[in-house]
């Protein structure tokens, strides 16, 4: 159970960077919180004019291109038809230049996972995107206001609910996975290649 070495735990302050960003974010200059929640409920309220949020309708455009690829290549593979015609999703070195080197890397990766997601035809992995992608477009913008300040003050209890959390999931997701998820024969890559 315990650790002899327990890992060091960073505050929120660290993560955020623990500069001025951070002291916005978690509310500890007043100024600057009050003016990001004005500037977001500012935002908020022109996108609602028109019906969205500006974070749902991001998030309703990237889950509607996620399940139209996602079941293209799913739908491609039964039917023995082409993949969705994706390009390499990769920034050449002349667009991004000398500026952006570490950026272009970044972007480069976020690609390749939006790559597997959407053609690579793993049902848990785009199950996760879509439950996430439903839940910023739900939630809004508010809660990732109101999210830093509450961990940062109850960071030791909120890690300890979530690692019982996690083992109790764990536990139950071993359990389908043994009586349910094994059951399915899975083709391996091998078979694949050589039909």
């Amino acid at each position: 159970m315990g650790d002899s070495n327990p890992t060091p735990r960073i505050s929120v302050h660290q993560a955020l960077g623990g500069g001025l960003v951070a002291d916005v974010l978690l509310w500890r200059k007043w100024c600057g919180g009050v003016v990001m929640l004005a500037s977001a409920t500012t935002f908020w309220y022109l996108f609602e004019r028109a019906g969205y949020n500006f974070l749902s309708f991001v998030a309703n455009v990237l889950l509607l291109l996620v399940v139209i690829l996602f079941f293209w290549a799913k739908s491609a593979s039964l039917l023995n038809r082409p993949l969705p015609p994706l390009p390499n999703l990769e920034i050449s070195e002349k667009t991004v230049g000398k500026v952006a080197d570490e950026l272009q890397v970044w972007i480069n990766f976020v690609l390749s996972i939006v790559h597997d997601i959407a053609v690579g035809r793993n049902l848990k992995l785009f199950l996760k995107v879509a439950v996430c992608l439903w839940l910023v477009s739900f939630i809004g913008v508010i809660l990732s206001l109101s999210v830093p300040v509450a961990y940062d003050k109850y960071q030791h209890h909120i890690d300890e609910k979530l690692s019982v959390t996690h083992r109790i999931i764990q536990t139950h997701y071993r359990k389908i996975d043994e009586t349910v998820l094994r059951k399915f024969p899975l083709p391996s890559n091998k078979e694949k290649k050589m039909q």
